[in-house]
């Protein structure tokens, strides 16, 4: 054996011992994820979830840091910023998609600033409104936007937020444009609705669901294919003649470009196990959604579906010709 050969050896048995010490290791201490929307909102909730079944798998505690602002654009700025070992990480949701279009000059490349972990869950939306609003279902609720299009108004979390994209779709379905009225995140817009000073708005069912069911709200339509076991007498739009309204919002799990593999593999692995939890899946039943299975909670998956959501809201948005910037 040559000593050339024999250097090599030493060295991949050093890279090995490396890459076995730094996945024995990791995570060794606290670790941050980034949600881009305000605390209380729907997917702070879905990060809250996801964070504490984590943080039990991994033992090392999850730390939820709200970064609002600019549809998500400023919290996943900050994770695409941050050191890549595997101590920050970031739940995004479709945004991380839209931002790409909305954002004309944006600070990040949504495709190369990150490493991907995987799928979370996929949240379906609902119609609502205020619960005195005058139509009684789905089909009268078109009819009355139609005609009521200049003094109806509607509710968003801002652009580049899910009940914003949602409204998007729904004033082209209807070709009937909508006064909107942007709020800064999704509590805001729901305080306003439950205060009956908004009309309608379209949000997720994580941020609905007990409105709803409390009477809090009247909801019209489900923008998912199937109807909800939670809501089985409340029709999809598909059923109400609307199918290009089909939307949920889902989420993934990234950490900063350059990440160590190891570290990915790991949080990958302890994302599945957070999935698989009962508990977790019971929660998220209460909130109209479950959790992603395991063959969409990985990285080529999570990548897959950025990719093709980019795709498919890129027209949409110029469409609408509504950008951010």
């Amino acid at each position: 054996m040559t000593k050339t050969k024999t250097l090599a050896g030493l060295l991949a048995g050093v890279t090995l011992t490396a890459s076995a010490a730094l996945a024995q290791a990791y995570p060794d201490r606290q670790i941050t994820m980034i949600v881009p929307f305000a605390a209380g909102g729907p997917t702070d909730t879905v990060g809250r979830l996801i964070a504490e079944r984590m943080s039990a798998d991994l033992g090392q505690q999850i730390i939820v840091e709200n970064v609002g602002g600019a549809g998500g654009t400023l919290g996943a700025g900050q994770a695409a910023g941050a050191e890549a070992d595997g101590y920050t990480i970031l739940l995004h949701h479709i945004g991380m998609a839209t931002s790409a279009t909305l954002y004309r000059s944006l600070a990040y490349n949504p495709t190369e600033a990150f490493d991907y972990v995987g799928l979370v869950t996929e949240v379906p939306m609902t119609i609502v409104a205020r619960k005195d609003l005058e139509p009684t279902d789905f089909a009268g609720l078109v009819s009355y936007v139609k005609e009521n299009a200049d003094t109806i108004t509607m509710a968003n979390a801002g652009i580049g937020a899910a009940s914003q994209l949602c409204g998007m779709l729904f004033m082209q379905a209807l070709e009937a444009p909508i006064v909107t009225v942007p709020y800064k995140g999704t509590g805001p817009a729901m305080t306003e609705l439950l205060g009956g000073q908004i009309d309608i708005m379209c949000d997720q069912t994580t941020n609905t669901a007990e409105q709803i069911k409390g009477g809090a709200i009247k909801a019209y339509a489900v923008t998912s294919p199937a109807r909800l076991d939670i809501f089985p007498d409340l029709p999809t739009v598909a059923e109400a003649g609307l199918p290009n309204l089909q939307v949920s919002v889902w989420h993934g799990l990234y950490t900063p470009k350059g990440t160590p593999p190891e570290a990915v593999a790991r949080l990958t692995q302890s994302l599945q196990s957070a999935l698989a939890d009962p508990d977790l899946a019971a929660k998220l039943a209460e909130l109209g959604t479950a959790p992603s299975p395991a063959a969409d909670a990985t990285p080529e998956a999570l990548k897959a579906k950025l990719e093709s959501e980019i795709a498919r809201w890129k027209p949409v948005i110029e469409a609408a010709g509504v950008y951010a910037d």
